[in-house]
């Protein structure tokens, strides 16, 4: 009897992150999950994501204020031209809320 593992998809860790919030484990989840340099990507990838949106840098300013490479930024850039204005709107109001 071969062994499968019991997560396989992207849905499945997203519903893993919501049970992890809804039972107020996320950030002991999250800390596991990720090693510091993750950690700190995911913060640079968020700055990148707002910035985006605001509009009012360059890439290359971008990249110079977060300290990452102008091939991160478009990676950024190419993943928001794929979503609707909605979801855009959506991920601002998320983003301008903290």
């Amino acid at each position: 009897m071969s062994q499968q593992p019991e997560y396989t998809d992207w849905q499945q860790i997203l519903d893993l992150m919501k049970q992890s919030m809804e039972k107020e484990q996320h950030e002991v989840l999250l800390t596991m999950l990720l090693t510091p340099d993750e950690r700190d990507s995911l913060v640079a990838r968020v700055n990148i994501l707002r910035e985006l949106l605001r509009g009012e840098l360059s890439q290359r300013q971008i990249s110079q204020m977060l300290g990452v490479g102008v091939a991160t930024i478009t990676r950024g850039s190419n993943e928001l031209k794929s979503k609707s204005e909605q979801e855009k709107q959506a991920i601002i109001e998320l983003l301008d809320s903290k």
